[in-house]
C-alpha cells in the first residue's frame, strides 16, 4: 500500500462515520414521530441533492462532516403547519436525549465491533506487547545510567558484543531452559559480575557462549546485564478471548482519550512555544491522516497495516465519541446537560413546593455556546497549522 491509499483509507472512514453518526441521529428521530426535513453529508453548496417523502437527502461540497436538519429543536423555530406536534423540543425529555446521544452510540458501536474484528482476525492484544526471548539487537555497550540512550566513554563494553546475534533465541540460562523473557532477565540479573553459561538456537543449532556479566545498580541493588535488546512480540488472543480484550482496550482508549483531552493546553502552549509534538498528545484531522499514509507504506505485510489502520479509525470513533458527549454547547453532550438540568431543577422546586420553571432560556446561553465555538474554533486552527508544519510521526 502507498501514502496515498493510507490517507485516502482514513478520510473515507471518516466520511462514513459521520454519515452514521447522523444516521443515528436520523432513525432515533424518525422511530420517535419527530420530522426530519434533512440530511446531508458535508457543508457549504450543494452538489446533489433528491427527495424522499419529507427528507431531502444529499452531498455538499466541503467534506468535513454533516448534518441532520430536525424539525423544532428549540422553540424559537418557526414551524410549517401541522408540525407542531412532531417538534423535537415538544417531546419527552427521555426521547429527546436518545436522539441526542445516538450519533456517539454509534460511534461506539463502531468502535466495539472494527476493535472485535481486527483482535478476532489477528488472534493478538492490539495494544499490549512483550519482549522475548529472541534478540533484537546486541548492544556495544552496557550503560552505567539506566536513562542513557547511547553509550558513554566510561561504560563497559557489553559481553554479548560480538559474541550473540541478532535472532538468536535464547533457550537456556546456566544449563536452565527459559522459555520467557522475565525467566531470562532474572537469571541474569541475579548473577552479577560473574559468568552465566547462554544457550542460544542460531540457524537450527544450539550453541553456548559464557559471557561475564557486567554489574549495574539497578533499584538500589545490584544486577547482570550482558548488553542485549529482546524482540517486541504480540500477546496471542483466542476468538473467545476476543470479546473481553475488545472491552479492556475500549478502556486503555478511554484512558488515552482523557489523558489527550487533560493534556491539551499543555500540547498547545507546547505549538505555540516551538517544542517537539508529543505522539501521544492533541492531533488534528492532518495529523491523523498523515499517520495513516505513514502506516500505510510501513515495512510490514498487508495485513498488519490494515489492521493498524482499522484500530486507528476505530479509536478515532471512540474518541469522537467521548468528546461528542462533553457537556457543552453546541455538543450533543450540551444539549443533554440542558435536559439534565431542567429534569433536576424541576424535581428541586416540586420538592420544595414551588412550580416547575420549565425548559431553559436558549437565548441565555447562546453566549456562552459562542464562547465555546470560538475556543473550539481556534484550538483547531492551531493543531491544523501545526499538523501541516510539525506533523506527528510514527516512532
Amino acid at each position: 500500500m502507498s501514502y496515498a491509499i493510507g490517507v485516502i483509507t482514513f478520510v473515507v472512514a471518516l466520511l462514513l462515520s459521520v454519515m452514521l453518526h447522523e444516521a443515528g441521529h436520523f432513525a432515533t428521530a424518525k422511530a420517535f414521530g419527530m420530522k426530519a426535513s434533512r440530511f446531508f453529508v458535508g457543508f457549504g453548496p450543494t452538489l446533489w441533492s433528491t427527495k424522499r417523502g419529507e427528507t431531502e437527502y444529499g452531498i455538499k461540497a466541503i467534506p468535513a462532516g454533516g448534518f441532520v436538519k430536525i424539525e423544532g429543536m428549540t422553540a424559537l423555530e418557526e414551524l410549517e403547519p401541522g408540525d407542531e406536534d412532531r417538534a423535537f423540543y415538544k417531546q419527552p425529555a427521555l426521547q429527546r436525549t436518545i436522539v441526542l446521544a445516538a450519533g456517539s452510540v454509534v460511534h461506539f458501536i463502531l468502535a466495539i465491533g472494527i476493535l472485535f474484528a481486527v483482535i478476532a482476525a489477528t488472534g493478538s492484544d492490539p495494544v499490549h506487547v512483550r519482549p522475548s526471548t529472541t534478540i533484537d539487537a546486541v548492544e556495544k555497550c552496557v550503560p552505567r545510567n539506566p536513562n542513557a540512550t547511547a553509550c558513554a566513554a566510561t561504560d563497559p563494553a557489553a559481553p554479548a558484543h560480538g559474541v550473540l546475534r541478532a535472532g538468536d533465541k535464547v533457550v537456556a540460562v546456566n544449563g536452565t531452559a527459559v522459555s520467557t523473557y522475565n525467566q531470562m532477565a532474572a537469571k541474569l540479573r541475579a548473577a552479577p559480575g560473574t559468568v552465566v553459561h547462554v544457550t542460544v538456537l542460531r540457524d537450527g543449532k544450539q550453541l553456548t557462549f559464557g559471557l561475564k556479566t557486567v554489574p549495574v545498580e539497578q533499584d538500589g541493588k545490584l544486577v547482570g546485564k550482558i548488553g542485549i535488546s529482546p524482540e517486541i512480540e504480540n500477546i496471542p488472543v483466542s476468538v473467545a478471548g476476543a470479546v473481553p480484550k475488545t472491552f479492556t482496550t475500549l478502556g486503555y482508549f478511554a484512558k488515552s482519550t482523557v489523558t489527550a483531552l487533560g493534556g491539551l493546553p499543555h500540547e498547545i502552549s507546547g505549538i505555540v512555544e516551538g517544542k517537539p509534538r508529543n505522539p501521544e498528545g492533541a492531533a488534528s484531522v492532518v495529523d491523523v491522516a498523515r499517520v495513516s499514509g505513514q502506516i500505510a507504506e510501513a515495512k510490514a505485510s498487508v495485513g498488519a497495516r490494515v489492521a493498524q489502520l482499522m484500530l486507528l479509525v476505530a479509536e478515532l470513533n471512540f474518541f469522537v465519541g467521548i468528546f461528542n458527549l462533553l457537556p457543552l454547547l453546541p455538543l450533543d453532550g450540551g444539549h443533554i446537560g440542558i435536559l439534565a438540568f431542567e429534569k433536576v431543577r424541576g424535581a428541586a422546586y416540586r420538592l420544595f413546593g414551588r412550580r416547575d420553571p420549565g425548559r431553559v432560556d436558549i437565548m441565555k446561553v447562546l453566549p456562552l455556546t459562542y464562547a465555546v465555538v470560538a475556543v473550539f474554533v481556534g484550538l483547531s486552527l492551531i493543531l491544523l497549522y501545526a499538523g501541516i508544519t510539525d506533523p506527528i510521526k510514527l516512532q
